[in-house]
Order: structure tokens, then C-alpha cells, then sequence
């Protein structure tokens, strides 16, 4: 799907640079039908055909989805509790440092969850890990929008 999508863009990119842009595309008078007139920075006209390349320091882009994450604290709403929530999270890390590791406040508690699950058996697997652990008093699974990192 990348190659397709790379194909395309370079046959538009070589049929762009061949042409006017496409504001001057727009703006060209033709019988019969109406005029198109663009106030633009000269900047903007600029940045038409110009490739856009990532920098190191952004984030990666994630996919917003609907899945499963795996509970591990849930307290009240103190400093104590989100202290333990912070605590929960650094033993996770540190003990299965694949994990990805939430911890929030959801009012009225804070609260520790692990993982980004796609399916309820995955999140099950990983319950069944951290609860084997012996550490870990309270661990269920709860559906909530996961991250599905895109590349």
C-alpha cells in the first residue's frame, strides 16, 4: 500500500512540475465559466510541490481505536493514591519494560493501566503475566480507546 501510494505521488509530483501549480491553474480565465481569485501569502505559494520531511523530536503518530487495557491500581483522589499510581507504574516499567504504562486521573480516582490490546485474549495474556508476578492486587481488564502507532 506505501509503494502504491509513493507510485502516485511521484507521477504527480513529475506531472505538477510539468504544469503551472494549481493556483495558477485556478486562476486562469476560461469562456463559460466563473473566475477564481486567491489572496495567499507568497509563502504558501511557496510550499506548493515542496516534499514534507519529519524531524527526529516529533512524536510518532498514533491510531485512536477502541481495545482493551489492563487495570492494575485504581485509588481514591489523594496525594497518596496518585503517588501509589505513580509507584505502580515504575515497578510495570521496570519489571516488563515492553509495556506501555497509563497512569491518570480519571475523577474521582487515579488509576494504572497497562498495554494497548487490540483483542480482549491479548489483554488476558497480559493480565495472566503481571497477576503471576504476585506484586499486583488488583488486576482486571477494562475496555478503553487504546494507541495503535502508525510508522
Amino acid at each position: 500500500m506505501r509503494y502504491f501510494l509513493l507510485l502516485i505521488g511521484l507521477l504527480l509530483g513529475l506531472s505538477v512540475s510539468a504544469q503551472t501549480s494549481i493556483v495558477d491553474e485556478l486562476q486562469k480565465n476560461r469562456v463559460g465559466q466563473g473566475t477564481v481569485t486567491i489572496h495567499q501569502d507568497a509563502k504558501i505559494s511557496a510550499l506548493l510541490g515542496s516534499v514534507y520531511v519529519k524531524n527526529e523530536d516529533e512524536e510518532p503518530k498514533v491510531l485512536k481505536a477502541r481495545g482493551y487495557r489492563v487495570q492494575v491500581y485504581a485509588g481514591n483522589n489523594s496525594r497518596i493514591a496518585r503517588q501509589e499510581a505513580n509507584d505502580v507504574a515504575e515497578q510495570i516499567t521496570a519489571e516488563f519494560p515492553e509495556l506501555s504504562v497509563y497512569a491518570f486521573f480519571q475523577p474521582p480516582r487515579w488509576l494504572c493501566r497497562v498495554g494497548d490490546y487490540r483483542s480482549i485474549e491479548e489483554a488476558d495474556a497480559a493480565m495472566r503475566r503481571l497477576k503471576a508476578t504476585g506484586k499486583f492486587k488488583e488486576v482486571s481488564i477494562v475496555r478503553e480507546q487504546i494507541n495503535i502507532p502508525l510508522e
